[in-house]
């Protein structure tokens, strides 16, 4: 959503050369999307420019909703994610070797961590899946993360978590924040307890005053369920606490949100990176915003290992 947000301001507000072009239509197919929605859209006015992942677009396609042909520009926004899943890859693959040989079309693979970048853009020049003439772009290569994010952990022990967060609150007086927590393991689900985001909901409701009305956003939640709560915290105008597993650490922008707080440390480097990535995502903004982690000390070392996979540092909080 804020790829397809930048776009239409692009769009909006074309360059000095570009001033006597027709303005561009941009359109975002989001995974679990209405198809009847999209298609309505479409009909009504081809878009010139199309955001998408690799998921929608693929069933965009094989259904014969969406064609490519009136299509100027194609971004192709979270295409790392697509290396978790061969049949991702195979659809990518699919794409490629079927509407790549356009000369009036450019496309765009976007994302905020592509592993192994130099293999994959070999690959789709050897195997002909695009023309020769790929460019890669860095942007601020030296930084993976927005430099106007601050990063802090503070050390406790697991059973001190949930006062120590609600210090953190307390003290930070956070304008809009997203808190992540694990998801629940297989063996707690068996046997029948709460998941986690549910239980940190609660006491957050009971001991929080100013949060009192605490948004959840869990795995277990459907689409339209997912999309109702984020339709709501947009609506709010800010102010929102919103307690979220890594579903909300990829493809949700709430560019409100100043303050990311990780309850539970991240699995690697790359939840790490996506999570950070919900905030400081106002365009063209260099406001100070931050990403908290709670840890323990045998955690120290992983996030240690994060620093230095993305080149950044950790001011360490007392209290």
């Amino acid at each position: 959503m804020q790829v397809t947000k930048v776009a239409r301001m692009l769009a909006a507000n074309p360059s000095e050369h570009e001033s006597g072009l027709k303005s561009c239509t941009v359109m975002a197919l989001l995974d679990g999307g209405m198809l009847k929605r999209h298609k309505s859209w479409l009909k009504a006015e081809p878009p010139t420019i199309v955001v998408a992942t690799i998921g929608s677009l693929c069933q965009m396609l094989e259904k014969h909703i969406l064609k490519l042909d009136t299509c100027q520009v194609l971004v192709v926004d979270e295409v790392d994610f697509m290396f978790n899943s061969s049949k991702e890859v195979s659809s990518l693959k699919r794409l490629l070797t079927s509407h790549s040989s356009s000369k009036n079309r450019q496309t765009i693979f976007a994302s905020a961590s592509i592993p192994q970048h130099r293999r994959f853009l070999y690959d789709c020049m050897q195997q002909k899946w695009t023309r020769a003439d790929v460019v890669h772009v860095h942007v601020n290569s030296v930084e993976p993360m927005p430099s106007c994010l601050h990063h802090r952990f503070v050390v406790c022990n697991r059973m001190e978590k949930n006062p120590m967060l609600l210090s953190l609150l307390q003290t930070d007086s956070p304008g809009s924040a997203i808190i992540f927590v694990s998801e629940q393991s297989g063996k707690s689900k068996k046997a029948g307890s709460a998941p986690p985001t549910t239980l940190l909901v609660d006491f957050l409701k009971s001991s929080c005053g100013r949060f009192s009305d605490v948004s959840l956003l869990g795995e277990d939640m459907n689409f339209n369920q997912r999309a109702a709560s984020l339709s709501e915290l947009r609506g709010g105008g800010g102010g929102y606490l919103l307690v979220a597993t890594d579903i909300a650490a990829r493809g949700v922008d709430l560019p409100e949100t100043t303050h990311i707080y990780n309850f539970d440390i991240p699995k690697d480097a790359v939840n790490y990176l996506h999570r950070a990535g919900r905030t400081g995502r106002k365009p063209f903004s260099d406001k100070k915003c931050f990403v908290t982690s709670i840890i323990t000390v045998e955690e120290r070392f992983v996030l240690q290992r994060f620093e230095n996979e993305l080149m950044f540092c950790c001011e360490q909080l007392f209290f």
